[in-house]
């Protein structure tokens, strides 16, 4: 089991806690970006560069990831393509994107893009906050807990 982290906009103290997490199960974390990211300390966090272009990590990590795999992404068409393969992918926020729900957030994702294009709503999602990095250190932990005994988390 490998966990990817999207990093061109992933926070970070998503990622600081993802390493806390590969430190204390022995996991590698493969961090994805268009730009170089700074150097670690520890054998097992990898930083990938790609080239520069639209979707260009997104493209890397849907090619690359395996099933026992997990993706930290708030990129739902990611999400989308890994759960299509099988994988477990992780919002920032701790929300798991599920064969069930994918479909919708697109869906949602497409109406307020063309919401937003037309003027008819402004902004995007809110601050992250304090609640929002103890969710997903929950869900993290769950969803590591529960593929390390085997078991797909739901």
């Amino acid at each position: 089991m490998k966990i990817w982290i999207d990093a061109d906009a992933c926070p970070r103290v998503i990622k600081d806690i993802v390493f806390r997490a590969s430190e204390r199960l022995t996991l590698p974390v493969l961090l994805v970006a268009n730009k170089s990211l700074s150097k670690h300390t520890t054998g097992l966090i990898e930083s990938i560069v790609v080239a520069d272009g639209f979707d260009v990590a997104d493209d890397y990590i849907a090619e690359h990831v395996a099933a026992e795999d997990v993706v930290i992404t708030a990129d739902i068409p990611l999400a989308a393509r890994v759960v299509a393969k099988g994988s477990v992918a992780l919002d920032p926020r701790g929300e798991l994107y599920t064969e069930e729900n994918v479909g919708e957030r697109l869906s949602m994702r497409d109406l307020m893009m063309e919401l937003r294009s037309g003027g008819l709503v402004q902004g995007g999602p809110g601050q992250f906050s304090l609640t929002d990095r103890q969710r997903f250190a929950s869900s993290l932990d769950r969803v590591l807990t529960l593929m390390l005994r085997g078991t797909r988390p739901v």
